[in-house]
């Protein structure tokens, strides 16, 4: 088939490599510019640079305008590929082809529309994440799903480890998808929007602790949060403090939510919990820490016995 790509970092990168490796014609590969957004700087495989190697023309545009509506009608494509465009396509170019815009989606939906799926995902315990290939419609992220795929979640996993698992499931969900458009034996699943959750972008102060949270949900927020991504963080004596490792604690603590009590294991627990006073909670065992000044410590050599509260 004739495809024109649309995508962004590693993303779109997995996604342009799928469609040539699965012997179908690109005629164009849309990209964005290279960013300064540190988020944009962490998986940023270039799409631009794995066109231009393996002869595919590039058009590099910020959101959708008159230029890129010309380039990708003059390119004929017979479907689009879409895994990691940063804005809103409209109708007039997602429907622009014959077999419509499939779009790669890296959670497994109706769950998870949006941005930040894996890490949204790690926060809420859950047991799988995945990869949806659907056609896109005038939602977000709502579109009838082609095929999907999942992996587990472990209970010692990091954002960075289901990237990895779930980046890998990209070119194989492409090429399926493509063979099965291409044969017209796909079969569309609408997707049930009763049952849809979408989440926004994800910012500095979502990764404050909030220590009215269970100890376990805070932990799984600070894996979530783990490098490279920006650490969940709080306040200590006035000063923002990163949280690097943690763990939930075996004994029960009672007390005031965000206090340090006392030392637990291999770091310093801190009470946690909404109805912490209760003393029926597991403390947040907090191991290591990062200071705003990029140094990393046992959590002991800084909270020590201070007694203080964090917040």
């Amino acid at each position: 088939m004739r495809v024109v790509t649309f995508g962004f970092q590693t993303w779109g990168h997995r996604t342009l490599s799928a469609v040539l490796d699965a012997g179908h014609e690109v005629a164009l590969a849309v990209t964005h510019p290279v960013s300064d957004n540190p988020y944009e700087k962490m998986w940023n495989d270039s799409v631009a640079e794995l066109a231009t190697d393996r002869g595919v023309p590039v058009h590099i545009a910020k959101r959708p305008d008159e230029d890129l509506f010309e380039a990708v009608t003059a390119a004929a494509p017979d479907i689009i590929v879409a895994n990691n465009w940063r804005t809103w396509l409209p109708k007039s170019i997602y429907s622009l082809p014959r077999l419509g815009t499939l779009n790669i989606h890296d959670s497994l939906l109706p769950h998870y529309a949006g941005f930040s799926p894996l890490v949204w995902a790690l926060i809420n315990g859950e047991s799988h994440v995945g990869v949806t290939a659907h056609l896109m419609d005038e939602g977000l992220d709502t579109g009838p799903i082609i095929a999907q795929q999942s992996v587990p979640v472990g209970p010692r996993d990091r954002t960075v480890d289901l990237f990895h698992r779930t980046v890998d499931l990209i070119s194989p969900l492409v090429s399926r998808s493509l063979e099965e458009l291409e044969s017209g034996t796909a079969q569309p699943i609408p997707q049930d929007l009763t049952d849809a959750t979408y989440f926004h972008k994800r910012s500095d102060a979502d990764s404050l602790i909030d220590w009215t949270w269970s100890a376990d949900s805070i932990e799984r927020l600070i894996r979530a949060q783990s490098d490279p991504y920006p650490n969940a963080h709080t306040v200590f004596q006035g000063k923002r403090l990163a949280i690097t490792s943690a763990s939930v604690s075996i004994k029960r603590y009672g007390g005031t939510p965000g206090r340090i009590c006392v030392p637990d294991g291999d770091g310093i627990a801190v009470v946690a919990g909404p109805d912490a006073w209760r003393g029926g909670n597991p403390a947040l065992i907090v191991e290591r820490v990062r200071t705003s000044q990029g140094t990393e410590y046992p959590a002991a050599k800084i909270l020590g016995d201070s007694g203080a509260y964090l917040g």
